[in-house]
């Protein structure tokens, strides 16, 4: 008989549920409060009579019995009440599927060592026969300090109707598991919220496809756990023979071979949780500063605040001190105070109360009428001179005959016969503006002077200072600038390119380095090929060659070829991202070696003016010379000119 759970209810006299987490298949998934031993467990509740109730408690049983720091293990199972429930160890961290859809990928070290670590835990498990049987992101955790736990072991398939023992199920999840770590897409078959890898005709595209910076280790790695069994792919010859994906400790291996130094991967795997549900600090605003209003002195006694103070029985002492007067507030204290605040006396032994003004303060005075000033200047006296010196100034005798000059002076208005003013009539002139007139005068007349002698020697076919022009021809542009020579540019990478080939290390890649080493002496060799390439049969491929790496991107002006035998058709191509299949489109510059050297300069689709940039270049062969056992193509030395 089913039985309903909710937050508060205790299960088994002990486990009190608190949250409820996730909710899928007439299942509950917990977080609960062990009050015997005062710790948070995660709970798994289903209903008594689930025909899953069975499975879930032999899961929980075989889970018991895998010890591993790096798996959370089962503390308990149990029937009771009408419910099956399995007690599993609480963990706090992200989960993977949080990691990469909030986060991005990992990077190739780190989802290594993410992948290692579950590798190493599962490898565990198989030891005693016990399969996770539903390894998805959602059940990988990565804690704050950087470590890997693995959630739901057996119990999570057992939930959802899944046979246990699927060992090799879990050696096809860890590679999921590394491809979501590199690529923040799911490929394996179990399901998960991680957006699902991307498909090329019903096949699973490479990590390498999806996204640019996948080692090829980690590729071909993924690769080998990907195919279904009827051929296993192994390292190349450098790496042990033998050493295959067929087992999850196997697969540690190989990682932890890739990774070489694991220090200081679990910190960074810490520094890749992004920050999500964090309790953030909340800073309250600044409280602004009260201020006490302030009251104006008032000579009113002080008279007792209300409620009114307790009747005392007089006494001699005390009627003797009523006799003398209540200090006043301005004569207690000479702060601002607030009403009905106490006022000591120390010299007196006595206690005033001050209280709100009864009547409102007077409102300030009024603001004065400034004096009446007359717009005109009072008329002079009958027969007097409109102007006169003023009696308060005394001018130096050195200025006072150039303020006269000027037709200036401090003048006053009512002065007798025989002042100065007799002698000066009035003047509005400004001192120096007649000198600015006359200098802008000459200014323009200068301007336009030098304006119609430069006309008229650009009239005449010369400069415009007079001088003979030279021959345009040999003259360079004052607008167009030389343009700067293209030179070799250094520090450039060969690669291997046969995205067309089954086999790696086929066109001698280990030698692809000798086209780039300044030696024309030494060469990089094609595999030898029993027909001509093509894109008709018995063509194998329509093309192979190799591709340069300039660092960063560059305008590639040409590409000059030191080639080991010929005739050879060539193609360019030049891209930003490295190339990962078969070029397609018209290529940048195509021509046919017939003999040892040959330049290529490609024109960019945009005209013949524009700069072809990019960081990748491609030397592709779509035919290749005749030699006595085949058809083969080699490169004695490859230059990249450009800028």
């Amino acid at each position: 008989m089913a039985t309903s759970t909710r937050p508060g209810e205790v299960l088994a006299g002990r486990y009190r549920l608190i949250d409820l987490l996730t909710e899928s298949g007439g299942g509950r998934f917990w977080r609960a409060h062990d009050n015997v031993l005062e710790r948070f467990v995660a709970l798994h509740v289903i209903n008594e009579d689930d025909p899953r109730a069975p499975l879930l408690l032999a899961a929980a049983r075989e889970s018991a019995t895998v010890l591993d720091s790096r798996i959370l293990r089962v503390l308990d199972a149990e029937m009771r009440d009408g419910l099956c429930f399995v007690v599993n160890e609480w963990g706090t961290g992200t989960s993977l599927d949080i990691l990469v859809t909030h986060g991005g990928p990992l990077g190739p070290r780190r989802s290594a060592w993410l992948t290692a670590e579950v590798a190493g835990a599962i490898a565990t498990a198989h030891s005693r026969g016990v399969a996770h049987g539903r390894l998805n992101p959602e059940n990988v955790l990565i804690d704050r300090l950087g470590a890997v736990r693995l959630i739901g072991l057996c119990v999570d398939a057992a939930l959802h109707g899944l046979p246990a023992g699927r060992l090799d199920q879990d050696r096809h999840d860890l590679g999921g598991l590394l491809y979501c770590a590199l690529t923040a897409t799911w490929p394996g078959p179990s399901a998960s919220i991680v957006p699902a890898a991307p498909h090329d005709h019903d096949a699973v595209l490479s990590p390498r496809r999806v996204r640019a910076g996948v080692p090829r280790p980690l590729d071909q790695l993924w690769t080998e756990i990907a195919d279904s069994g009827h051929h296993k792919r192994r390292w190349p010859h450098h790496h042990q023979p033998g050493i295959d994906v067929g087992t999850a400790n196997a697969v540690r291996d190989r990682l932890l071979e890739f990774i070489g130094d694991p220090g200081g991967l679990s910190e960074a795997l810490a520094d890749s949780i992004p920050p999500i549900n964090e309790v953030r600090q909340v800073v309250l605003p600044q409280v602004p500063e009260m201020t006490v209003r302030d009251f104006e002195r008032t000579a009113e006694p002080a008279e007792p605040a209300e409620p009114a103070q307790p009747e005392v029985v007089e006494e001699p002492e005390v009627a003797v001190r009523e006799e003398r007067p209540i200090p006043s507030v301005s004569d207690i204290v000479d702060l601002p105070t607030e009403a009905g605040m106490p006022v000591f006396d120390d010299e007196e032994d006595e206690v005033s109360w001050l209280r709100a003004r009864s009547t409102p303060p007077p409102p300030p005075p009024p603001f004065a009428e400034p004096p009446e000033r007359p717009l005109f200047a009072p008329e002079p006296p009958e027969g007097a001179p409109p102007r006169r010196r003023r009696a308060d100034l005394v001018p130096s005798s050195t200025g006072e005959a150039s303020l006269a000059a000027a037709g200036f002076w401090p003048w006053d208005t009512g002065a007798g016969p025989g002042s100065p003013g007799e002698q000066t009539a009035e003047s509005d002139a400004v001192p120096g503006r007649n000198w600015l007139r006359l200098a802008m005068v000459i200014a323009a007349c200068l301007a336009l002077l030098i304006g119609v002698a430069v006309a008229f020697n650009l009239g005449r076919g010369r400069t415009p200072l007079g001088a003979e022009r030279d021959d345009p021809s040999s003259t360079p542009s004052l607008t167009t600038p030389a343009e700067p020579t293209a030179s070799p540019l250094p520090d450039v990478v060969a690669d291997a390119f046969d995205p067309l080939g089954t086999d790696d290390g086929a066109e001698n890649d280990d030698e692809v380095a000798l086209a780039v080493d300044g030696d024309r002496t030494t060469a990089w060799t094609t595999s030898t090929y029993r027909d001509q390439l093509g894109t008709t049969l018995p063509a194998l491929k329509s093309g192979v060659g190799l591709y340069l790496d300039l660092g960063v991107v560059r305008e590639v002006a040409a590409v000059d070829l030191d080639l080991v035998g010929s005739p050879a058709e060539v193609q360019l191509y030049v891209t930003r991202d490295a190339p990962e299949a078969a070029p397609t489109g018209r290529p940048l510059a195509t021509d046919t070696a017939d003999d040892a050297e040959l330049t290529l300069e490609p024109v960019s689709p945009q005209g013949a003016g524009a700069a072809v940039t990019g960081r990748y270049v491609l030397v592709w062969f779509t035919s290749l010379p005749v030699v006595p056992d085949g058809f083969r193509a080699g490169l004695a030395e490859v230059v990249v000119r450009g800028r």
